[in-house]
């Protein structure tokens, strides 16, 4: 998300660097800034402001001795950011018991699925959501949520041929508090523009059963679209907040830069995949971050907190310690990195990397295509070979050659690939028990593993630059 904004305005920040801020090169980046939002798709009038509020500060701004301009430029369009976004998380409002939370939006904005995204989340966080099937005119639409109810293990409460939705709400709120569900989601109709009769359904769920939270759910692929749409939901039904859907597949990130500005209503979650896990909590600061290529560490760690089992890290640890990784753990390995989302995804949040779209795109997609080569590899051995690599003579490879349509020589590339990366794992677990000995005693090797700080950035960059040299040849 945010691709190619991002790019432009961190070339534009860039420019500044080691320069001072005067009238002339100040109006120079603003006029490329504002092209940069434009080109993302963003509002005119959030354009207008945000420059105009950049300029005002940039102005005022008093310049700190010793500090890069740039860097004061960085700075100011940082806050600005954070300011457009909403300045701060708004969690959902969910102090009812039940509490009801209403999902509205066009037909084809994702509601449905984002709906169950929530439940799964709400499951997480220990509540005992209820799914209620309100959409009584689309076809298959009931369908459509008791098949994802079934996937999240989530009940989804419906009344079938039933076209009233006063009384399936009224009817599900029973239930839930019959059966101890303590937050409702109701997945209402949508339709293909607003219109009389949509509304009237809406506020009369509203008016009579009073939702803690009514979320307009917005693909933001729709781009302009979706200010139109948020400011006439907003109008007519006085919305909470905002659910952004397919924010991973919006290189401009328009929409997401401009529907809580103009509506003064909160981003609160993001649909960030397809996997019924990517709905996450909406962070201002974070998302700013980001869009000026600095990374979101904090994103990440909790991501991988959600993603990896504690227990088989440690067991995995200790097969590492003692070179005893198997290709079992690899794929158990990819498995869990597959649920972490897409490889340009997670470079995107590495901080001081730097990386391209091109260059993340090429990455990930030579990465993944490799992967899927391997796993194919790995599935032609038997159970017994997976778990013990030292079986694999010549005559079992070329078995497994044959079995998964490769050649020998590709066969035992990857077998030499693998024992060098259980070899790199042992040396680095010995290296990381040296140095959390030593670290104590050393400065600048707190909170790293032990490894002195920027150790691990750079050797990430030369790495990574090491890798681009390859797969650019192959591309």
């Amino acid at each position: 998300m945010f691709d190619s904004l991002s790019e432009k305005l961190q070339k534009i920040i860039h420019g500044t660097k080691g320069k001072e801020l005067t009238q002339e090169n100040m109006h120079e980046a603003l006029r490329e800034i504002r092209r940069a939002l434009l080109d993302a798709d963003v509002n005119l009038r959030v354009v207008k402001s945000f420059i105009s509020n950049i300029r005002d500060k940039a102005e005022g701004e008093n310049v700190v001795q010793g500090v890069d301009p740039s860097q004061q430029l960085v700075k100011i369009v940082h806050d600005e950011l954070i300011e457009l976004l909403g300045k701060e998380k708004n969690p959902l409002n969910l102090n009812e018991n039940p509490s009801l939370i209403m999902m509205l939006g066009l037909q084809g904005s994702g509601k449905t699925t984002s709906s169950a995204k929530l439940a799964v989340k709400l499951k997480k966080e220990g509540k005992n959501p209820l799914l209620v099937a309100c959409d009584v005119y689309r076809p298959a639409a009931i369908s459509q949520l008791q098949t994802l109810g079934k996937e999240i293990e989530v009940e989804v409460f419906t009344i079938p041929d039933s076209k009233d939705v006063k009384n399936i709400v009224e009817k599900a709120i029973e239930h839930a508090k019959a059966n101890g569900y303590n937050v409702l989601i109701l997945d209402t109709a949508g339709r293909l523009q607003i219109d009389t009769d949509m509304m009237a359904e809406l506020l009369l769920i509203d008016r009579i059963f009073h939702p803690s939270e009514k979320l307009l759910v917005i693909d933001a692929m729709t781009g302009q679209e979706a200010v139109n749409v948020a400011e006439n939901f907003d109008a007519q039904i006085g919305l909470t907040g905002l659910v952004l859907t397919k924010l991973d597949g919006d290189s401009r990130g328009g929409a997401a830069l401009s529907v809580a500005y103009c509506t003064g209503k909160p981003i609160k979650l993001t649909g960030t995949g397809e996997k019924l896990h990517a709905l996450e909590d909406f962070y201002p600061e974070r998302m700013a971050t980001r869009i000026l290529g600095m990374g979101d560490i904090v994103t990440l760690v909790e991501r991988a907190q959600e993603v990896f089992d504690e227990k088989q890290a440690q067991e995995l640890e200790a097969k590492m310690a003692k070179a005893e990784f198997s290709f079992n753990d690899f794929l158990n390995m990819q498995k869990q990195m597959k649920m972490f989302g897409s490889v340009g995804n997670i470079l995107g949040m590495i901080p001081g990397l730097n990386i391209s779209k091109d260059d993340r795109d090429l990455i990930s997609h030579e990465g993944e295509k490799q992967f899927k080569r391997i796993e194919v590899f790995i599935q032609s051995m038997t159970p017994e070979e997976r778990n013990k690599p030292d079986l694999l003579d010549t005559s079992r490879k070329k078995r497994i050659a044959k079995g998964c349509g490769m050649e020998l020589a590709e066969i035992n590339a990857y077998v030499k690939q693998f024992e060098q990366m259980r070899m790199m794992m042992k040396g680095l677990h010995d290296m990381k028990g040296m140095f959390g000995k030593m670290g104590a005693g050393m400065p600048n090797m707190k909170n790293t593993g032990g490894m002195p700080t920027g150790m691990n950035t750079k050797m990430g960059k030369h790495a990574m630059n090491k890798a681009l040299k390859m797969m650019r040849k192959f591309k």
